[in-house]
C-alpha cells in the first residue's frame, strides 16, 4: 500500500472538505427533514468524523445557510447577469429567467432546499427568514422588474407587479413541492419537462396584453 492509499480521502483532498459536507448535508436534510437530521449523520455521510464538521460549520442552521449561499445565490446571480445583457423583448427575458432557474433548481436535487425550507420556516425562523431574503425576495425582485418593463412597454397586462411576480411562479413552485412529497407515490411520475412547458404557456398567456393595450388605447 503507498503513502497516499493510506492517508484518509479528506487529507488527499483538504480543500474539498467544505463542498463534500454541503452535498452530505443536502442529502441528510433533504431525506430526513431539517429537524430530524443529525449532523453525525451528516459527517458519515461525507466520510469524516462529527468533529470535522465543526472546524467548518458552527451547526446545522449553518450548514443550510451555507448550503443556499453557495449553491442557489450563484444562481440567481446568474440570472441577473442574463438580465442585463438581455436586448431583446420583455417576454423572452421572462422565458429565459425562469427556465434558468427551472433548470438548475428545479430539475437537479437542489430542488430539495425550497421544499425544505417550507416545512420547516416556523420552527427554524432564521434560516426561513435568511432563504426569503437570500433567495425569493430577490428572485421576485429581478422578475418584478421584467414585468414592470413588459408592461411598459405594452407587451403585459398593466397588472399589479408585487402580486403578478408571485402569482408567475407559483406553477413552479408547487412542481417542486410534489417531486419531494407526492411525484413518488404517483403510478406515472409527473413529467417536469412537459409540466413546466404547460404553466408556462399558461402564465404567459395570463400576462399578455390585450390588442387594446398593445395599441395604447
Amino acid at each position: 500500500m503507498t503513502e497516499n492509499e493510506a492517508s484518509p480521502r479528506w487529507q488527499r483532498r483538504a480543500d474539498e472538505r467544505p463542498q463534500e459536507l454541503l452535498d452530505a448535508a443536502l442529502a441528510v436534510f433533504v431525506e430526513r427533514g431539517f429537524a430530524a437530521a443529525r449532523l453525525d449523520e451528516v459527517a458519515r455521510r461525507a466520510g469524516v468524523s462529527k468533529g470535522t464538521v465543526y472546524l467548518y460549520f458552527s451547526g446545522k442552521e449553518d450548514l443550510l445557510k451555507a448550503l443556499v449561499e453557495s449553491a442557489i445565490v450563484p444562481e440567481l446571480e446568474n440570472v441577473e447577469a442574463l438580465a442585463r445583457a438581455h436586448a431583446g423583448s420583455s417576454r423572452e427575458l421572462l422565458i429565459a429567467m425562469v427556465g434558468a432557474m427551472w433548470r438548475s433548481i428545479a430539475l437537479s436535487p437542489l430542488s430539495g432546499i425550497p421544499k425544505l425550507m417550507l416545512a420547516e420556516a416556523g420552527n427554524f425562523p432564521e434560516p426561513a427568514r435568511y432563504f426569503l431574503e437570500a433567495v425569493i425576495q430577490r428572485h421576485w425582485a429581478a422578475l418584478r422588474r421584467v414585468l414592470e418593463e413588459g408592461m411598459e412597454r405594452g407587451e403585459f397586462r398593466r397588472l399589479p407587479s408585487d402580486l403578478a411576480v408571485r402569482i408567475f411562479i407559483a406553477p413552479m413552485m408547487m412542481a417542486v413541492f410534489w417531486k419531494h412529497s407526492f411525484m413518488p407515490l404517483e403510478a406515472t411520475p409527473l413529467d417536469m419537462e412537459r409540466y413546466f412547458a404547460v404553466a408556462l404557456d399558461m402564465t404567459l398567456a395570463g400576462i399578455a396584453a390585450h390588442p387594446s393595450e398593445r395599441n395604447g388605447t
